[in-house]
């Protein structure tokens, strides 16, 4: 269903939030056509540090190489590339069957590869994050709701309380569970429509704190591979474009193993909680310091956009390829 726009500004968020899905799902097609173009079998597999993880040339070329390289394959029969991106949101792509012969409608995964050797074919999931502007921007990683979330961690073995879930609901502002609710918030100069980290039950706060503390790489390691149930082709590889190219074949990308991303972000830094004020907005007056959780580079925060406001939204930090540049 389109977005009615409430304003002109509006109107302007949904344009910039189609034009850069329309991008990132351009070079996500591109990079699978200039896959199938190549006889992968005559390319000789160079010789590849992985200790590196950002480069600067043909993305499409580089993916390919690094992933053979990673999955210790000298030679290959051929490379098959499928796009995945756009059917989740818009309908695009190609057509890839599951197992059991369905069409996939919907995956984690933006591009799959196909690798056959003489005695073997792989199936490899990448995701892909798409920068178009000069300098790097957070890149959201994961978007749903405090109880979608909250799901996910149980049916992966991570116990999640109610009161802890109570207290996601909070944070997002979901409808019941907002300051605007009880009468002891008048005078408030906080948004009225959310309750900020520090605001949240000490109980919820502290059995989510813990979780993030305790169970990081394993969260982690959900929010990159998981967001739709029964995915046949979850990711093994993260490639991320930091920021704008003039040219396809001279841009700058990052690519990791998703398990190498895990353990980097997991050295990189372990829970924490950011302190920031409210500078703009109709909230501008805000006096009160908030809290920002995070864990690696990986951050956390309510979605707060027009169409989808009580939202929980994971973002990968700005720029976070560089931050860890110095540990792989």
């Amino acid at each position: 269903m389109a977005l009615i726009p409430e304003n002109k500004k509006h109107e302007a968020q949904i344009l910039a939030g189609t034009k850069g899905r329309k991008m990132g799902h351009e070079f996500e097609n591109r990079i699978a056509e200039i896959i199938n173009a190549v006889d992968w079998s005559k390319e000789p597999v160079e010789e590849l540090a992985l200790t590196k993880n950002i480069f600067f040339g043909d993305p499409a070329v580089e993916i390919v190489k690094y992933i053979l390289k990673s999955e210790k394959i000298n030679s290959v029969k051929y490379v098959k590339a499928s796009w995945l991106g756009g059917l989740a949101t818009s309908g695009l792509g190609h057509v890839v069957k599951d197992e059991q012969g369905h069409a996939i409608t919907k995956s984690k995964s933006d591009i799959i590869l196909e690798l056959a050797t003489s005695n073997t074919i792989k199936i490899i999931g990448i995701s892909i994050k798409s920068c178009n502007a000069k300098s790097p921007t957070n890149a959201q990683l994961y978007f749903s709701t405090a109880s979608a979330f909250s799901q996910l961690l149980r049916n992966n073995g991570i116990e999640v309380s109610v009161e802890a879930e109570e207290s996601l609901k909070m944070f997002c502002g979901n409808t019941g569970y907002q300051p605007v609710d009880s009468a002891t918030t008048a005078g408030r100069l906080s948004d009225n429509r959310r309750y900020f980290w520090e605001e949240l039950p000490e109980s919820g706060r502290n059995e989510l704190e813990t979780l993030f503390s305790q169970k990081q790489g394993v969260i982690t390691n959900l929010l990159l591979r998981k967001a739709y149930k029964d995915d046949p082709f979850a990711p093994s590889y993260v490639v991320h474009k930091t920021k704008k190219s003039e040219k396809f074949d001279k841009t700058e990308i990052a690519i990791y193993s998703i398990d190498e991303l895990v353990a980097l972000s997991e050295g990189f830094a372990g829970f924490q909680l950011k302190p920031y004020h409210i500078r703009k907005g109709a909230f501008k007056n805000d006096p009160n310091e908030h809290w920002a959780p995070r864990f690696g580079v990986v951050q956390m925060q309510r979605g707060g956009q027009k169409q989808h406001p009580t939202q929980l939204q994971f973002n990968l930090q700005a720029g976070y390829f560089y931050k860890l540049a110095g540990l792989s």
